[in-house]
């Protein structure tokens, strides 16, 4: 009993001030959201109409918020894809011992400094201006013409600004697993005649195991959150072709003061990424175990 009394004025002294803050700034204002899917708010009266889960039922027949969605859905995939696969190509090639491989590294990480509204502007001009005049002066059709003017190459648009944003960071995830694997396993499996891709296959993505769950996990985080390089960028156009999900649903909330439904959206947003990330992250614990 004693022993139990200190150990609570223990936890209250240490860890007693950031609870209350987790409670207060994480818990409550997440608990009173749930309560406001509920009811009929618009976000500017006092007066709040119990409602139920008619705002959830409403959702099933919106055909815009399903479109952003499953628009998501397709920008998160290819975008988690393609920051991986390229962020593990730069990293092998930059533990690699190339002249100027740590010049390298800081120039390919520097993207990931920039905000996402500059960095939307920046590239913003890059396919309005400078892409389709050097197009049209040398005559390549693909880029003669803005990309961001078309609903499907404006998607892509956004998907190569985000893997550009983003590939340094996880490149220097993967570059720290790879320095971490023992030298003497490489040199071991290069005497017994393993090839480069052999060795890549056999031994360094097994042991790359941990990075990819890392990289993996924050990759899909920050993709399905994305909200300031697609306001910058596209603005969710053209006719509302590339309006992510996170850009619905401030526009639900904000703009058409439909709070309620709004935060409703948010809620299925916050449930999907929570089911994927979870399935995601025991996944590749799984395969850490096993590698």
């Amino acid at each position: 009993m004693k022993n139990k009394a200190k150990n609570v004025v223990n936890y209250i002294i240490f860890a007693g001030i950031t609870t209350m803050v987790f409670l207060t700034v994480v818990i409550i204002p997440f608990l009173y959201g749930v309560y406001l899917t509920l009811t009929d708010w618009n976000g500017i009266e006092a007066t709040k109409k119990y409602i139920g889960i008619r705002n959830y039922i409403s959702i099933l027949n919106d055909s815009t918020f399903l479109y952003s969605f499953t628009l998501t859905l397709k920008y998160v995939f290819f975008s988690v894809l393609f920051i991986n696969l390229i962020a593990f190509l730069l990293a092998y090639l930059l533990t690699s011992g190339i002249k100027g491989q740590n010049v390298f590294r800081i120039a390919l990480f520097t993207p990931n400094l920039i905000g996402g509204i500059v960095l939307g502007f920046i590239w913003q001009f890059i396919f309005n201006n400078t892409l389709p005049y050097i197009g049209q002066k040398i005559g390549l059709g693909l880029i003669s013409n803005s990309w961001l003017a078309s609903p499907q190459k404006a998607f892509w648009a956004l998907v190569i600004v985000t893997v550009w944003q983003y590939s340094g960071y996880m490149m220097m995830i993967y570059i720290a697993g790879l320095v971490g694997i023992p030298q003497d396993i490489i040199e071991a499996s290069t005497i017994d005649g393993a090839g480069q891709l052999t060795r890549i296959t056999k031994i360094i993505l097994p042991l790359l195991a941990p990075s990819f769950t890392v990289s993996v996990f924050l990759s899909l985080q920050r993709s399905f959150m994305v909200y300031d390089l697609n306001l910058a960028l596209t603005k969710g156009g053209p006719f509302r072709s590339t309006e992510l999900v996170s850009m619905h649903v401030y526009s639900e909330a904000f703009l058409s003061q439909n709070y309620g439904i709004g935060q409703a959206k948010a809620i299925i947003l916050f449930i999907t990424v929570a089911i994927i990330t979870s399935i995601q992250v025991y996944l590749s614990k799984k395969a850490e175990v096993e590698a």
